[in-house]
């Protein structure tokens, strides 16, 4: 088992201009955003002048939250291209744009597992947000069940299917609490070749469930193992979960899953441009086929 960084290197559409004193500069195709990190402790500006150029800042609430002062107008949404992919980028409540662009190294990797298979797979996306898994993995050729709380989001998520090109591709879509839709699959004896989570630190599902990571994510693990195929190719767990370390992730893995395979974990991150600077995104775990 190896712990290490994987870094999100090969976007043209996207890119950290400079980050410091809790914010960072991204370019999201032509339009450049200003938004807190928690990680960016440091006071230090590399390129001060950039800064001036943002067409939008997320300034936080004193009170919590917080809201987005527009420098220039902006449209209610553009495209931005990742290799093959297209996604709709808006700017939203909480900061968020629509997709996480570290996760970019996660959609190559399965793209790669998904291609290399040479069998048909089906992939069961949870927590699944605006889709940037269940693109990439459609893109690959799988068939895919989409299932997250929100309907907004589950729209978004065609959305970015139909921008990719790929709306006519096998992509079932589901409005659900995870755990309980989880529950009905394993009633029904329905399988998946592979599983991918993204769970939030905190959440509510469509009829008010309370979703609290550190207490439920080895019980969801757990059912998901029993949702795996005779022969499954891959489980990946990713997360925001502050203080959560990657190791946590490998060992439920290792304790849940009981087919033979290879455990890997660490942190994803993004680079800076013209710079050596990393900034660190989030962790992940995955089990994979031997």
């Amino acid at each position: 088992m190896e712990n290490i960084i994987k870094i999100a290197k090969n976007w043209k559409d996207y890119e950290i201009l400079d980050m410091a004193e809790g914010k960072k500069l991204e370019r999201w195709g032509n339009y450049k955003l200003i938004r807190p990190d928690p990680q960016i402790i440091w006071t230090e500006k590399t390129f001060p002048k950039l800064w001036l150029e943002a067409n939008a800042i997320y300034n936080r609430s004193k009170n919590g939250g917080g809201g987005w002062n527009y420098r220039t107008e902006l449209p209610e949404y553009w495209n931005i291209h990742y290799k093959e992919l297209t996604f709709h980028i808006k700017p939203m409540g909480f900061k968020h744009t629509g997709i996480f662009p570290e996760q970019a190294v996660n959609w190559d990797w399965m793209i790669d597992k998904i291609k290399k298979s040479k069998r048909e797979i089906k992939v069961l996306n949870l927590f699944a947000y605006t889709g940037g898994a269940t693109v990439a993995c459609s893109y690959a050729g799988a068939t895919v069940c989409h299932v997250d709380s929100s309907k907004g989001m589950c729209l978004w998520a065609k959305e970015n299917l139909k921008a990719s090109g790929l709306e006519k591709n096998a992509v079932r879509f589901i409005v659900d609490d995870v755990f309980k839709f989880v529950q009905r699959e394993i009633r029904r004896n329905n399988k998946y070749d592979a599983i991918i989570m993204d769970p939030p630190s905190y959440g509510r599902g469509s009829n008010g469930e309370v979703w609290k990571f550190e207490e439920q994510i080895s019980d969801l693990i757990k059912l998901c193992t029993q949702l795996l195929s005779k022969k499954p190719l891959f489980f990946l767990i990713n997360s925001y979960t502050t203080g959560m370390s990657s190791t946590v992730i490998s060992n439920l893995l290792k304790l849940k899953i009981k087919q033979k395979g290879k455990i890997e974990s660490g942190e994803i991150g993004l680079p800076m441009k013209d710079s050596s600077l990393v900034l660190p995104c989030g962790i992940y775990g995955r089990w994979e086929e031997e």
